[in-house]
């Protein structure tokens, strides 16, 4: 064990959580997780770390991106070049961005070229809500998935016709809104709907400080997002569902690259769509057939010449059949997957534009009294080879309230077309990381009250990092990538939430020890410590709260000569409901107006003010 924590911080750090709590943490019971298992399953039977953000919670939190709003989640931090509308990357756990799966409605996004989702172009107004599961679940979901899942979910059709519309307004000239249709018919053949379309702009603020030199503009860097989504389902009979889902969210936003008069700008497209079958073929046999396909699109232009313009797009095609065969009170889940990636791009030659990778997996999962066990295995094959994972996990109830976990999984993490093809950087000999976990973990929850502490160590080997010099003949000047680097991956992530009458109180705290093993730095953009506070009051109509979001120092580069401050900031938010129908939000981030790094010379928002006004009710 290597990492450090003396007695007195983490009993600081345990009393600290258990004093207050996650904001609107939800007891147990009712709730159900999806992403864990790859089916429904009553959060008292998950085994692994997990987090849930509820349509409610989404609602009031006056979150202006999907990015803001995850970064008040324990276990992740963000780094982003300047305002909501640039790029963005996500921590789990301290494992790179492309080391974590992102979903939507079990769809894999993400670019095949550098690894990672585009956050920055999923749009908020479309997610009703988001499930968040830790640790590695590659024998699950695949490649990638070393730090965790993170999963969307777009609003679904249920019960009377309802509409929602929101409109808001802040800094920077921030316009947003939205609007929603959805419900579903009774009778034998039901159908469900849901469907919502939503636009976001701004003027958005400098991406840049001075200090970054010649890339520094003075100018405003603004954004425009658009979206719209839609689910649709026919009841055929009982037990027999189809279905289809859709999703397609458009980008612009300006960044500086230079202090010319261009508007440096661009553009991203994400389209995800599937359709699905859900049959009850036997009492004890519920299969699903889905065929999917994602589309990834991103374009820069950086001056008026054809030489600034760069286009690279994604493609994702799945076809998914999964059998869900109840044994008893256990579940037998079998599964086969064929993904095909296409890549298309004008900068450089691909060799290889395409590449498919096809798996079998299998896991159990089983409930014996106040014991929960759970096993699963898969194999992966594409061009790189056959990758073989698996993860074993156990939970004892030793109250209804409490319960102790242990579990062990292997993951990996696939090579992207970059670091295999990109010119004078890529090799096509490049091979998998690999990650191997074991954690352990306490919860308690009495409805009122809500605790969680879990211990983690994931050890990551062939880590895929820019070397110098190369080892490869070839045109390698500046490096290449190459599987050289070895990871540890290790911390204490702890959660609580306390009802006190009308109030509720919250806090995270992340004690963490991210760590490039062949270098014994510790990893970019990651803090050692990171945590919130979060408090809030309900008096019949309103509701007001009050977060504190914390962060210890990061370094810019891997040398670890580059350091960003630590910060804390303050926001305030106060939702008010006029009746049944209407209310409005208003939101104040960053109060005592502090400047603070999340990458070195990108600017950061400083104090922002942000109101709005719904009309509907779910």
């Amino acid at each position: 064990m290597t990492l450090r924590i003396s007695r007195p911080a983490a009993l600081t750090s345990l009393a600290l959580a258990m004093a207050a709590s996650y904001a609107h943490a939800e007891p147990i019971a009712g709730t159900v997780l999806v992403t864990a298992t790859r089916s429904p399953q009553p959060l008292a039977d998950v085994i692994s770390d997990s987090v849930t953000i509820s349509a409610e919670q989404i609602a009031e939190s006056g979150a202006g991106s999907i990015v803001d709003l995850l970064q008040r989640q324990r276990g992740i931090e963000i780094a982003r070049n300047g305002g909501s509308g640039t790029n963005a990357t996500v921590f789990i756990r301290g494992a790179n961005s492309n080391q974590n799966l992102v979903l939507v409605d079990g769809v894999r996004i993400g670019s095949s070229t550098t690894g990672a989702a585009n956050w920055s172009a999923i749009p908020l107004t479309a997610i009703d809500h988001i499930e968040i599961v830790y640790g590695p679940l590659s024998s699950l979901y695949g490649a990638d998935a070393i730090g965790g899942v993170i999963q969307i979910f777009t609003k679904k059709g249920k019960g009377a016709p309802a509409f929602t519309a929101f409109a808001g307004y802040g800094t920077d000239n921030t316009r947003e809104g939205d609007v929603s249709l959805s419900g579903a018919t009774g009778g034998e053949h039901s159908i469900s709907y849901a469907i919502s379309a939503g636009k976001e702009k701004s003027d958005g603020f400098s991406a840049t400080r001075p200090a970054i030199g010649k890339s520094y503009n003075a100018d405003k860097d603004g954004y425009d997002r658009e979206n719209a989504a839609a689910q649709f389902s026919l009841r055929l009979a009982e037990g027999h569902e189809i279905g289809t889902l859709l999703l397609q969210s458009k980008l612009k936003s300006q960044y500086d690259s230079g202090s010319s008069s261009y508007d440096t700008h661009s553009k991203a497209k994400l389209e995800n769509a599937a359709i699905y079958s859900k049959n009850q073929i036997l009492p004890v046999w519920q299969s699903l057939v889905q065929y999917s396909q994602t589309k990834d699109e991103g374009a820069t232009y950086t001056s008026a010449l054809a030489s600034g313009y760069s286009q690279i797009n994604t493609k994702q095609t799945t076809f998914t059949w999964q059998n869900d065969v109840q044994i008893g009170a256990d579940v037998l889940q079998l599964l086969y997957d064929h993904r095909k990636e296409e890549v298309e791009t004008n900068g450089f030659d691909l060799r290889n534009p395409e590449r498919t990778t096809n798996s079998l997996a299998a896991s159990y999962n089983a409930r014996r009294g106040d014991n929960l066990f759970n096993a699963s295995v898969r194999r992966d094959k594409s061009l790189y080879g056959s990758k073989n994972t698996g993860s074993l996990g156990y939970g004892y109830n030793f109250t209804q309230a409490l319960r102790a976990t242990a579990s062990y999984g292997t993951s990996f993490r696939a090579p992207t077309y970059n670091e295999l093809y990109f010119p004078g950087y890529g090799n096509n000999n490049n091979r998998p990381e690999l990650g191997k976990n074991a954690e352990i973990g306490l919860r308690y929850d009495s409805g009122t009250t809500a605790l969680n502490a879990s211990y983690y160590h994931n050890r990551l080997t062939d880590l895929l990092v820019n070397t110098t010099p190369c080892p490869f003949p070839g045109q390698y000047q500046y490096g290449c990538a190459y599987n050289v680097n070895h990871a540890l991956l290790e911390g204490l992530t702890m959660g609580a939430s306390q009802q006190l009458g009308r109030f509720n109180l919250a806090a995270n705290v992340d004690l963490q020890d991210p760590k490039d093993e062949t270098s014994g730095k510790r990893l970019q953009r990651r803090a050692k410590k990171h945590g919130n506070l979060m408090a809030d009051y309900s008096a019949g109509a309103l509701k007001a709260g009050v977060e504190l979001e914390l962060s210890g120092d990061r370094y810019e580069d891997a040398a670890n000569t580059t350091r960003l401050g630590g910060y804390g900031l303050v926001n305030l938010y106060a939702t008010y409901h006029f009746n049944r129908d209407w209310s409005a939000l208003v939101r104040w981030n960053n109060i005592g107006d502090k400047q603070y790094d999340l990458a070195r010379n990108y600017a950061t928002p400083m104090s922002k003010l942000f109101a709005g006004i719904r009309y509907g009710y779910k």
